[in-house]
């Protein structure tokens, strides 16, 4: 009696070991890397929505623009969101990333801003810009200064490619400044005097900026800047990553960021990228 009680002892161990395992190889795990704003909080929205199609998801907060890609290429995550097209191809050009992108999931309206000026009339003779050392960024805040007349590009080259070096007119004389970390631009609204910041939008948000309220310029919805999901190309037919773009493309999701951000981050719904 005592062998057939231990042997059904064992049988119930052996099944429930089995179910348990079962039920472990049904779930599929992913690591993204993301930036705090508006990226991870849009991920967490993500994460019961994923865990319904048997996924689960691990978000790693970055608060740079260099390490979530070297990260990807390290095969510390399994994809990032963090980053627009330009950027994206301008990493893949300068450092030699074997990366691709799944689709666009939003677009973050570049803001310019300003404590001391209330308008375009108000700006000053040789008011200083300031901008990010991401070269990706600086035709996009030169399109801004551009289509409020504050300065004129040359007639051969594209605007997201422009540099300072293509102004060919300069009416106020701005002098521009660009060797700063993105992360430290909002510091710098606070602080410096009769100047012009171009703040990415998950910056502002950060720093409690309202970019529909705060922003002197603002991007339209038609920007090209659209922020995707990247991920190595040997990965691109990853389902489990394939699905998480799917569901960030959820009407589910895209009516939560236009309530959640208030127009400050405007979702795409993929054809944009």
């Amino acid at each position: 009696m005592k062998k057939i009680l231990a042997l059904v002892s064992l049988f119930l161990v052996i099944l429930l070991a089995a179910c348990g395992g079962s039920g472990d190889s049904d779930s599929t795990e992913i690591k993204v890397g993301a930036s705090s704003t508006p990226h991870a909080i849009i991920l967490e929205e993500a994460k019961p929505l994923l865990e319904e199609k048997g996924i689960t998801l691990t978000i790693e907060e970055y608060q740079d623009y260099v390490l979530p890609n070297e990260d990807l290429s390290n095969g510390e995550i399994d994809a990032n969101y963090f980053q627009h097209i330009p950027y994206l191809e301008g990493q893949i050009a300068d450092i030699g990333y074997d990366f691709t992108h799944l689709g666009g999931i939003h677009i973050e309206p570049m803001g310019i801003y300003s404590k001391d000026y209330n308008s375009i009339d108000e700006i000053s003779e040789g008011a200083e810009v300031l901008m990010s050392r991401s070269v990706a960024d600086h035709g996009r805040v030169l399109g801004l200064l551009e289509k409020e007349g504050l300065i004129k590009l040359s007639d051969d080259v594209e605007t997201v490619d422009a540099t300072t070096d293509d102004i060919v007119e300069n009416p106020k004389n701005l002098k521009f400044s660009y060797d700063y970390d993105a992360a430290t631009l909002p510091n710098l609204y606070e602080t410096e005097e009769n100047t012009l910041v171009a703040i990415n939008t998950n910056y502002a948000i950060g720093a409690d900026l309202d970019p529909m309220e705060d922003a002197l310029i603002l991007e339209g919805e038609e920007s090209p800047y659209v922020n995707v999901v990247a991920v190595k190309k040997e990965n691109k037919d990853n389902e489990a990553v394939n699905t998480l773009v799917e569901v960030l493309h959820s009407e589910e999701i895209q009516d939560f960021i236009l309530e959640e951000f208030d127009g400050a981050v405007v979702p795409v719904d993929g054809e944009q990228s």
